[in-house]
């Protein structure tokens, strides 16, 4: 797509992006994407929610109630917005993304965030080994649709990935048990759910376009067609521990500490997909990521889009103490409850797992 520029477009034209419509924006992510948008003072942010929907969503939010079966309702929720955030649990019904789309470019929104908020969108290969792939669908019929994406690649959530139990990063910290993946020691992009509240709300303040050929401020289309890349932390889970000991004021021999190959855990994580139960498909994700490759690290290879949107530096330390209090107040158990066993497990995932049951030690060059 050519360059466009401010000075170039009709009569009228603001250059920036003020009418913003989100699904999911009483979700884990969702949430803090309204409420940082809504702080910037700078929008007006719509909740596209199903009729009858009891999801809480952040004070300050306009309601727009839709049936997504009725695709004119879903038009006319949309009509008017320049930019529509999707983020949607992986457990929606096949399909709605692209629904959404579809009713998006009939209603005329240019912008549109599918659901992302993951892993690194580039890496083709790690995508479908962490069974995420199908958010490249969502990419495809935003192009098919002749819009615009920029796809937020975040990483794993820091807070909820450290609560949640063994399973993700690792930790159980209220029994103070952890396993580490290989030695602990590889280090992976993380984000907490605020910092990719403020990457959306500090991209939609910027200028949508450049005003003109010499204008080289950050902008919106900057990212046009491409991923975002941001991250509050790169860290090991040896670093995860070590903070944890700093704000708990406990040491290691206070934990139980053990040891699994990563390759091995991920194997292990495709066989408990393959039996329907759907533990495995957090397991396979974590494990993954966490491969002595450099897979998981992916400012390494793109740098980030941190400074040019002007993200603050985070305190590591304080992401941790939340994660703490979540664990503590039972997060992870009543998460854990919720995630679907046999005999719903999405035909996608099982068939990612069958075809990636097994990793090579090629693949994983610290075994």
């Amino acid at each position: 797509m050519s360059v466009k520029y401010a000075k170039d477009q009709p009569a009228g034209f603001t250059n920036r992006i003020e009418r913003v419509a989100i699904v999911g924006a009483g979700g884990q992510v969702g949430k803090h994407i309204a409420e940082e948008l809504l702080k910037t003072g700078k929008h007006t942010v719509t909740a596209i929610t199903r009729t009858g929907s009891k999801s809480k969503l952040p004070a300050g939010v306009k309601v727009v109630e839709v049936d997504y079966d009725n695709e004119q309702s879903l038009i006319d929720g949309l009509k008017g917005h320049q930019f529509f955030f999707i983020s949607m649990a992986v457990t929606a019904p096949k399909g709605t993304q692209e629904k959404l789309i579809a009713a998006a470019a009939k209603a005329g929104v240019p912008w549109i965030m599918p659901n992302s908020y993951g892993a690194d969108f580039a890496n083709k290969k790690m995508l479908k080994e962490t069974m995420t792939d199908g958010n490249s669908d969502g990419v495809a019929a935003i192009e098919k649709a002749g819009l615009s994406w920029i796809y937020m690649s975040c990483s794993f959530w820091y807070e909820y990935s450290l609560s949640m139990g063994e399973p993700f990063y690792g930790f159980d910290i209220p029994n103070k048990k952890v396993t580490f993946y290989d030695d602990g020691k590889t280090r992976i992009n993380t984000s907490t759910w605020r910092q990719c509240g403020r990457a959306a709300a500090h991209l939609l303040s910027l200028k949508e376009l450049p005003d003109d050929e010499n204008d080289t401020s950050p902008t919106v289309s900057q990212w046009r067609n491409k991923p975002l890349y941001v991250s509050s932390f790169l860290v090991s889970q040896r670093d995860m521990l070590d903070s944890i000991h700093r704000n708990l004021g406990t040491k290691d021999s206070d934990w139980e500490i053990q040891y699994e190959a990563s390759d091995a855990r991920y194997s292990r994580a495709m066989e408990l997909l393959k039996a329907g139960n759907f533990l495995g498909f957090g397991m396979g994700m974590y494990s993954r990521a966490f491969f002595p490759n450099g897979d998981g690290n992916f400012e390494a290879k793109y740098g980030l889009a941190n400074e040019p949107l002007g993200l603050p530096k985070e305190d590591f330390d304080e992401a941790t103490k939340l994660a703490i209090e979540m664990a503590e107040a039972g997060f992870g158990p009543r998460r854990l409850a919720e995630l679907p066993t046999t005999p719903w497990l999405p035909q996608a995932i099982q068939a990612t797992a069958s075809e990636t049951q097994s990793v090579s030690q090629k693949e994983n060059p610290a075994q």
